[in-house]
């Protein structure tokens, strides 16, 4: 059954990966971005439709849910952002937890009223950080650890609405934010040596596992963090 999803940050990256992979499989996809300029339809018959969304702004969420009639899935990717060595400033750090942490919340609520009309779903993304310290990045780490105990506690808060709510945790994954790290020959290397099954992750990696947590075959698995790194986090 077609199903309508709402994957914001979706306009490339991750998010971009997800939002293909929910049309491919046959949903039809509304993915939002802060661009100004939004990309086009990849194909004639693509389901992908495109808009601004700046999950800061609790008046521009609220008008985008106002003109959905249904949702069956909400994905938050919006909120990848990592500011190296900006986040230790009170600003930096505020600003990266109020993107990514909670600017999830702020969508979670603003959809429940949809999803529980269709017993629906929410995908948040953590991240590995979400379980190690970042010396660079207290900011992202403090906000991803956040999304894991926020997915926990929606699931629970949620669960006689039968609205589901779990997250993945990626790990390296192959994307222009991280080709700066795998074509540096010794960072490469390091992260490779790092990892279990030893080579990064692709888009589709995180996309199989989204998918399947969004199915009817995840129908009784909630508040679950699932790790999608390679065995990163247990080497």
């Amino acid at each position: 059954m077609t199903q309508q999803v709402l994957v914001t940050g979706g306009t490339g990256g991750i998010g971009r990966a997800i939002a293909e992979a929910f049309s491919k499989a046959g949903h039809q996809v509304l993915a939002t971005g802060i661009e100004t300029e939004l990309p086009a339809k990849v194909t004639a018959d693509d389901t992908i439709g495109f808009c601004h969304l700046d999950v800061q702004q609790p008046e521009q969420i609220q008008q985008l849910v106002d003109q959905l009639d249904r949702l069956d899935i909400l994905v938050n990717c919006a909120g990848m952002i990592l500011r190296d060595n900006q986040e230790f400033s009170l600003d930096g750090f505020q600003q990266v937890v109020d993107v990514n942490l909670t600017g999830t919340m702020r969508m979670c609520t603003a959809c429940l009223p949809l999803l529980e009309q269709q017993q629906g779903c929410v995908l948040n993304i953590a991240s590995m950080l979400s379980y190690f310290g970042s010396g660079q990045s207290p900011g992202y780490s403090s906000s991803k650890g956040g999304i894991v105990q926020l997915t926990r506690s929606l699931a629970i808060a949620w669960a006689s609405q039968q609205v589901r709510v779990n997250a993945l945790a990626p790990g390296w994954i192959q994307t222009d934010l991280t080709r700066p790290l795998y074509e540096n020959t010794q960072r490469n290397q390091q992260i490779l040596q790092r990892t279990p099954l030893g080579r990064w992750g692709q888009p589709q990696d995180v996309t199989s596992a989204a998918l399947f947590l969004c199915s009817d075959g995840a129908q009784f698995i909630t508040g679950a963090v699932l790790p999608v790194d390679g065995g990163y986090a247990i080497a």
